[in-house]
């Protein structure tokens, strides 16, 4: 709006409420009027000032579409005011005129507008209006009085004044003209006073309530509040992240029935606050278990007096995992330490075997049993020696020297290898799948201690007959950076639900000919590598491994 005018939306509103107020009044005094003329036989009423009235109101109508066409045009916001205070001052002055002028009560009317001219027009409108109002009624008066203007005595009453009274009644209609205008005027801008510091309250309160709102939307940990009944009444962006639940869709519903995992906060029959600390497990919309710390308090308004809880809790899924991969970390520094003693104590008898064996063996004339025994001993070394080498491999630190690795290269050689090694197995199907140059930032001998241990659990799964598939590309992980996924896909026999947190642990194995070290020591060289390893897997169905390593 134009920063000269002095007037906001509910200025605007109040003045289309008069304009519309003034058609519905003139045309209840169009409706009397009418009934007037129809009368006109019964009630001495003169055809001439009905014909008049009639011309006053139609003039009026006309005039209050004026006004609404005014009403879009804020340049004419105050010749729109002013034209209609001062049409309505003359309306009534006529009005005063016809009901017998200094005996008329309706000079009250004038008061009625110089209150709504403070509210559109403030004290200098109010007085302009008052001044106006008190020239027409005294105007009106003295016409009258000197015979300028005839009497009216159409409504049968015969007015005989002299000079003072009609002095008098000026002068006192004038004076309470004005003091009315002081007195609105006053309460209008004590009332626009009143308006403003509220909205500077109101300003400053949603200034502290977004601030508020943005404090709670802002922090990574869920707040949610409930009334003493237990219903949710407000639920953070941080809430819904963890929970996977939008506000709209647990509001107002009782947080036992959305969340029943909170039930040990409360008491079921008369739901007081269990103020302890407690962790729970709930989960997440899509069935995703998530570790919760939770916390909850009393929430209590200004007095002091509850009205409600405030329940505050922390994803702990990652620390969790953390946690489990400290305890895994410890079991392996474990199995390290006796990994080492064994393989010292292990290998020099191992050793001695072995040139035992051999000595024995380039002795003449040995019986078909002897050698037999001695083949069986041979290979009870070579199990043992292989299950030393495997047990070290958990043990080993992760090289410090690392290179960018082809694996692709490092892939096709093992396949080969593997292929030819597993010939008898014709019933078994291997396929590599890669998509362009793929590097791991790692030792090479790791590299492909991982792809040949996935390789051949999967070769174990399918037995005789199956498909194993091999896939190599670069990929882009969670934190945007480039990793090479190396992922083997058997339709073998599968791995129980219940089994799959255990195969990367040291021993377990469902395999008659297993150790439990393979998928093992896979894990143990990711983890050294900050990668990561995921496993899926269906009951005959088959088993999908995917390891990512650091890409170069």
């Amino acid at each position: 709006m134009n920063p000269r005018i002095n007037h906001d939306i509910r200025t605007w509103q109040r003045l289309r409420l008069l304009i519309i107020g003034r058609v519905i009044m003139l045309s209840i005094s169009l409706l009397v009027v009418f009934v007037l003329g129809t009368l006109r036989s019964l009630l001495p009423v003169s055809p001439t000032l009905l014909y008049s009235v009639y011309a006053v109101i139609v003039g009026m109508y006309l005039l209050s579409i004026l006004y609404t066409l005014l009403l879009g045009k804020e340049k004419y916001y105050y010749l729109n005011v002013y034209s209609q205070l001062i049409v309505d001052i003359c309306l009534i002055s006529f009005l005063v005129y016809l009901t017998g002028s200094i005996g008329s009560n309706y000079s009250l009317l004038y008061s009625l507008v110089i209150i709504y001219s403070a509210i559109f027009l403030g004290r200098r409108g109010a007085l302009v209006i008052a001044s106006f109002a008190g020239i027409a009624y005294g105007l009106l008066l003295e016409l009258e009085y000197f015979n300028v203007i005839p009497t009216l005595y159409s409504i049968g009453r015969d007015y005989s004044v002299i000079t003072q009274d009609v002095l008098v009644r000026i002068v006192v209609h004038i004076l309470s003209f004005y003091l009315l205008a002081f007195l609105a005027s006053f309460v209008v801008e004590q009332e626009k006073k009143t308006r403003s510091l509220l909205e500077e309250k109101e300003s400053a309160f949603n200034q502290l309530d977004l601030l508020f709102r943005s404090i709670i939307e802002s922090v990574d940990t869920g707040i949610m509040t409930t009334t003493l009944q237990g219903r949710i009444k407000t639920f953070n962006r941080a809430a819904e992240t963890i929970t996977g639940l939008k506000f709209h869709l647990v509001q107002d519903h009782q947080i036992l029935e959305i969340f029943p995992e909170f039930g040990p906060f409360f008491d079921a029959k008369q739901f007081e606050l269990n103020q302890s600390r407690r962790e729970v497990t709930i989960m997440r919309w899509g069935g995703v278990q998530v570790h919760l710390g939770c916390s909850i308090n009393p929430l209590k308004d200004k007095y002091g007096k509850q009205i409600g809880h405030i329940l505050i809790f922390q994803d702990l899924t990652e620390i969790k995992r953390m946690e489990e991969n400290l305890e895994k970390s410890k079991r392996l520094a474990l199995i390290g330490e006796m990994a080492a003693g064994l393989a010292h104590e292990m290998r020099n008898p191992l050793a001695s075997i072995t040139g035992s064996i051999q000595l024995l063996g380039q002795t003449v004339n040995l019986e078909d049993t002897d050698k037999r025994l001695m083949q069986i001993i041979m290979r009870g070394k070579d199990q043992l020696d292989s299950f030393v080498r495997d047990f070290l491999l958990l043990a080993r630190p992760i090289p410090e020297k690392r290179e960018s690795v082809n694996v692709n290269h490092i892939a096709d050689e093992i396949l080969e290898s593997t292929k030819m090694a597993n010939q008898q197995k014709k019933n078994v199907k291997m396929t590599k799948i890669s998509s362009g140059d793929t590097r791991a930032y790692a030792n090479e001998g790791q590299v492909r201690q991982v792809i040949q241990n996935l390789i051949l659990n999967a070769i174990q799964a399918v037995e005789e007959s199956g498909n194993i598939s091999l896939e190599i590309r670069m990929t882009k992980l969670e934190d945007k950076k480039e990793y090479a996924q190396i992922k083997v896909t058997d339709d073998g026999c599968g791995i129980e639900e219940k089994d799959i947190k255990k195969v990367f642990e040291p021993f377990f194995t469902n395999k008659e000919k297993g150790t439990g070290l393979g998928l093992a020591i896979v894990s143990r060289i990711v983890d050294g590598y900050g990668g990561k390893i995921a496993i899926e897997s269906v009951v005959n169905q088959g088993t999908s491994v995917t390891v990512w390593l650091p890409g170069s």
